[in-house]
């Protein structure tokens, strides 16, 4: 859920505040239901707004609420950090997941990500022992519990979960290969 506070009016010198909020339970398709992503297809995931967009040959397609790892929204660090790794992966396999319905495993860590991580061992952010870690991807969660995804309550190790029926739409129209960008 999220809040946005709006300056309502200004009555005899003071100002009164409203609020709107909004939960976006529901993904926003640009097309019909029934019609499939046309060519070829890529996601762009943003944190701070945690929405995964899908884009195909003739725009936006479609935008489904998402979560991540750590309520601090920072970029992955080391392995164990709980943080969403930032920047351009593909999907590098996808499965049927017993836990969270369905896994697409990104191609973390990449050539930017050891760039990043060594410099940051180097400037000496991390400790000298840290791993980069691995096993970052998209997924539902566990069965009955789309209401972390409602709540915006990040719980992962560092992936991106979604809402299970979410998670299914996605894994239908993203062949691995499909490039993902991930930002704050």
């Amino acid at each position: 859920m999220k809040t946005f506070w709006v300056l309502a009016s200004f009555i005899a010198g003071s100002s009164v505040i409203a609020t709107h909020t909004y939960t976006n339970n529901i993904p926003e398709k640009n097309r019909s239901k029934n019609s499939a992503p046309v060519g070829s297809v890529y996601i762009i995931i943003d944190k701070s707004d945690y929405e995964l967009s899908l884009y195909d040959e003739q725009g936006w397609y479609a935008t489904y609420p998402v979560v991540f790892g750590n309520s601090s929204l920072s970029d992955k660090k080391m392995e164990g950090d709980k943080n969403t790794p930032e920047g351009v992966f593909h999907i590098a396999s996808k499965r049927i997941h017993d836990k969270w319905d369905r896994f697409m495993a990104l191609d973390y860590p990449t050539k930017e990500s050891w760039e990043k991580f060594n410099q940051r061992k180097s400037r000496g952010e991390i400790p000298a022992s840290a791993k980069i870690g691995g096993g970052v991807g998209i997924h539902g969660t566990w069965p009955h519990e789309d209401f972390q995804i409602d709540r915006y309550k990040n719980w992962t190790m560092g992936c991106i979960s979604m809402k299970n029926e979410d998670v299914e739409d996605l894994y239908k129209y993203v062949p691995i290969g499909t490039k993902i960008i991930i930002r704050r």
